[in-house]
Order: structure tokens, then C-alpha cells, then sequence
């Protein structure tokens, strides 16, 4: 009989996440894996079956929680303007914040491009709720005149998920929130009536 697991697995997942975020999937060796999580091997494969299936577990919370994030900051807004901005941004604001570790959504598309289809379904899944919720604000920003009234809002909320991904990016470069700011106003000139 197998025993019981013995560990949070919430804390282990978020370990996971940032081990993941840092160095990606084939960067990660088992051994940091388990340190980081505070785990023993059995530990990991009676709970997550392997580290591809930790990946995977890891990677719709991470996505999972970029969302509520995202969505959050959309909501908190009355101006769509204020509300993309501040969702484009939410990444980098929060009080935990820690905008140069690496962003495990993006670097999973960067790593595994399109060749993994368990990978593509959880990103795709979180692609289609960020596009939606951009698509949502763009609609109210056309409507009170805050965008063009011909814009595209499907492509418009595209090159926002384009922009939100060199975000990370260049916040993992070391760009600062002043500059990231910055780019994000740049790119809503772009939605100007």
C-alpha cells in the first residue's frame, strides 16, 4: 500500500513554478526540483507521476494564477485604457512581485514552441481567456470612444498578449517598472481614436 502524501503541495507546486520560470523545463534537473520542493523522489512520482506531469500541473497554476491576476486588474478600473494598462502591468505591481524571474507561460512557448500538445492545450486555455478578457475592454474602450471606433479589437487584444509577453521578457532583462510603463503606454497610442 502506498502511503499518504506527506507534503503541502500547493508550496511545492509554487517551488516548482519558480524553478520552472528560472531555468525552463529541460534546465531543470530533478535534484534542484526536489530541493527547491522539499521532497523526496518517491514524494514526487506518488504525487505528480513524473516531472513532465509536474511541469504540466505547474504550468496551469501558473497560468491559472497570471489570470486571476490579469483579470483582477481589469475589473478594478472604470477607464479601459486604466484597466489594460494596469493589467499589462499587474505582473510587475503586485506587493510579491519579482518581475526579472522568469515567466513560465512565455518561456514555455519559447521552449516547446508548438511541438508538445499537452503544453500547447494549457497555453492555449489561458491564450483564449486573456484574449477574451482584452477583447471585453477593447469593446467598452471603442464604445466610449477611449479607442478608434474602427479598431480591430480581435487583433488589437493579440498584439496586447504580443506586448504582455515582451513585457516579461524585458522585465527579465532587468527593465524596470518606469520602462515597462513606458512600452505599455506606447502600445496603447496604438488603440488611439
Amino acid at each position: 500500500m502506498a502511503r499518504p502524501v506527506e507534503f503541502d503541495r500547493d508550496a511545492a507546486i509554487d517551488q516548482a513554478i519558480a524553478v520552472f520560470g528560472d531555468h525552463g523545463f529541460e534546465g531543470s534537473s530533478t535534484a534542484v526540483l526536489l530541493a527547491r520542493m522539499g521532497i523526496g523522489r518517491q514524494s514526487l512520482y506518488g504525487a505528480f507521476g513524473d516531472k513532465k506531469r509536474l511541469f504540466l500541473e505547474a504550468l496551469a497554476r501558473y497560468n491559472a494564477d497570471s489570470l486571476d491576476q490579469m483579470e483582477a486588474a481589469l475589473a478594478a478600473h472604470d477607464s479601459a485604457r486604466d484597466a489594460i494598462e494596469a493589467a499589462l502591468l499587474a505582473f510587475a505591481t503586485e506587493p510579491d512581485a519579482a518581475p526579472q524571474s522568469g515567466c513560465l507561460g512565455v518561456g514555455s512557448i519559447a521552449e516547446f514552441g508548438r511541438s508538445d500538445p499537452e503544453i500547447n492545450a494549457v497555453n492555449d486555455a489561458a491564450a483564449a481567456r486573456f484574449r477574451a478578457a482584452f477583447v471585453q475592454r477593447l469593446d467598452q474602450g471603442v464604445a466610449t470612444g477611449e479607442f478608434a471606433p474602427n479598431l480591430d479589437v480581435r487583433a488589437a487584444a493579440d498584439f496586447l498578449l504580443a506586448t504582455r509577453a515582451g513585457l516579461k521578457i524585458a522585465a527579465r532583462d532587468g527593465a524596470g517598472l518606469d520602462r515597462l510603463r513606458g512600452i505599455v503606454r506606447l502600445a496603447l497610442r496604438s488603440l488611439d481614436a
